[in-house]
């Protein structure tokens, strides 16, 4: 039996984004190994300011490829998500504005900002690492009886990163509004979040779409198709 469900991809898309490349491949292998059929739309940072341009999806998933064109566009997709129980994931870029869509619209810190967007900003939540992660690939400690233990299923996994960005503050606040931060790294550092009680909201600051070469899909990638099915069902189980 095969299953359909419909994805929203957000982000700028690039044939020079090693991750967007990828997608095409991750689609194909979930159909074929997994029976998990994802009819994916893009959606540019542009148009994802439109109301509602994410509702009505399956799933929506925030691709890396930052500074993206909008902000607002990949912050209200977030936030629509978030807000309306659509399975979710954030990767890279989509990590760091998961965050900072969070810390706006829930830990009302209006002032937070993202420092490749506003080099300038007063408060950024999210600032240049200071060891670039470009190319670099790490371990994960992942914490036990979380969202992303039961979808990775181990307690230490090594990803891969493409980023320069990473959170920098107010995490105790986002943790005291009810974000759960699940995976760090070996300093301790913040790499993956989600939000308990949501159908599955998960974000990761390495991209799970460069694991491999794309015939195998992460776990991550595997838990949001299935979530996405799992969403799609229970709207169509729905009367009219």
């Amino acid at each position: 039996m095969t299953n359909t469900a419909t994805l929203a991809l957000v982000g700028d898309r690039s044939p020079h984004v090693v991750s967007h490349t990828r997608v095409p491949l991750l689609l194909e292998a979930l159909a074929a190994r997994d029976r998990l059929v994802l009819d994916a739309y893009w959606i540019s940072s542009q148009d994802a300011e439109a109301e509602g341009a994410v509702r009505g999806f399956d799933a929506v998933w925030v691709l890396p490829g930052s500074p993206y064109r909008s902000e607002a566009g990949v912050l209200a997709a977030v936030r629509t998500a978030r807000e309306e129980g659509i399975p979710f994931l954030g990767t890279c870029g989509g990590f760091q504005h998961t965050l900072l869509e969070y810390a706006r619209n829930v830990c009302g810190l209006t002032r937070a900002a993202h420092a490749e967007n506003d080099p300038d900003a007063t408060d950024p939540l999210i600032e240049a690492l200071a060891c670039s992660l470009v190319g670099h690939e790490a371990a994960v400690t992942i914490e036990p009886g979380s969202l992303a233990a039961s979808v990775i299923g181990s307690a230490r996994t090594v990803e891969r990163y493409f980023c320069a960005y990473g959170p920098s503050r107010h995490l105790d606040t986002l943790r005291a509004h009810g974000l759960r931060f699940s995976g760090r790294d070996e300093d301790g550092r913040v790499r993956v979040a989600e939000l308990p009680g949501h159908p599955f909201f998960l974000a990761s600051l390495f991209q799970p779409e460069l694991a491999g070469d794309g015939s195998q899909p992460h776990p991550m990638v595997r838990a949001l198709a299935r979530a996405a099915v799992e969403h799609a069902a229970s709207r169509a189980a729905q009367p009219v």
